[in-house]
């Protein structure tokens, strides 16, 4: 099991501890103090893992579901990795310009792709409906490694986002009707008194909250998953699986090791 190391900061000083693995890693070098917009930090950076990764060390050379998973629930019992599933979702407008932000993945397999749940509306919405082209990263900072997960983008079906809905907390659902995600509003003033008016109406604990027509969810399609692994003398292990036909099938995967 891969180790996770603990950064503490001492006034300019970076100490590391003794990891879970037993390995210690010391820093010599001073942080660069806080100082005004624009100041140098090209000496700022991290000594990563010494592990390397190979193709040996893949779970599978034929299903980047299986070797994701791995890496994924080690991220889930690491206690330095807040949310696991927290992903950057990049997708591309009508007028080229790409744009970026984080979500949570509520699902994966190879039968349903890669899940997340959106406002309709929102921008990333219009996006993949203008162009389905998307990329998904995960970082995961403390085991030094990131999946790049390039793939096709489709709405899932009204009923299964509604079984989803019905799974959420309360309070996510309220606010899934309440927030016209991506638009401008006067005020946080005027989104919470809209909130706090839904809350009355479903005052009752008993009464479900149905899921409005505005919010749902996306599966991802991979084309393309590569798996990063960092190295502190910046020679990074890539192995990138790919799909020989687009969406077709369930194999057809290949393996390649690229450049760092």
């Amino acid at each position: 099991q891969h180790a996770c190391s603990t950064l503490i900061f001492t006034g300019r000083r970076l100490i590391a501890e003794l990891d879970e693995g037993g390995f210690l890693t010391v820093f010599s070098s001073l942080l660069p103090a806080c100082g005004p917009l624009g100041h140098d930090i090209s000496q700022l950076r991290t000594a990563y893992s010494r592990t390397t990764f190979t193709e040996d060390q893949l779970v599978s050379s034929t299903d980047p579901f299986r070797q994701f998973h791995a890496w994924f629930q080690e991220a889930l019992t690491c206690k330095e990795v807040a949310e696991a599933n927290a992903v950057c979702v990049s997708t591309v407008g009508e007028d080229g310009r790409p744009s970026s932000r984080m979500v949570l993945m509520k699902g994966y397999s190879k039968e349903e792709g890669f899940k997340f749940y959106t406002n309709l509306k929102s921008r990333k919405a219009r996006e993949v409906a203008a162009n389905p082209a998307v990329c998904l990263l995960f970082y995961w900072a403390p085991l030094h490694r990131q999946v790049r997960i390039e793939g096709t983008a489709e709405q899932m079906s009204d009923e299964a986002s509604a079984r989803y809905f019905s799974t959420r907390p309360r309070e996510s659902q309220l606010s899934a009707v309440v927030s016209p995600q991506s638009e401008r509003i006067s005020s946080r003033e005027e989104l919470e008194e809209t909130h706090r008016e839904l809350s009355r109406v479903y005052s009752d604990s008993s009464v479900d909250i149905p899921k409005p027509e505005h919010w749902g969810g996306f599966r991802v399609w991979p084309h393309s998953v590569e798996f990063w692994q960092g190295q502190s003398t910046r020679l990074h292990d890539r192995i990138v699986f790919e799909r020989e036909r687009d969406n077709e099938g369930s194999g057809n995967w290949t393996i390649h090791r690229l450049a760092p």
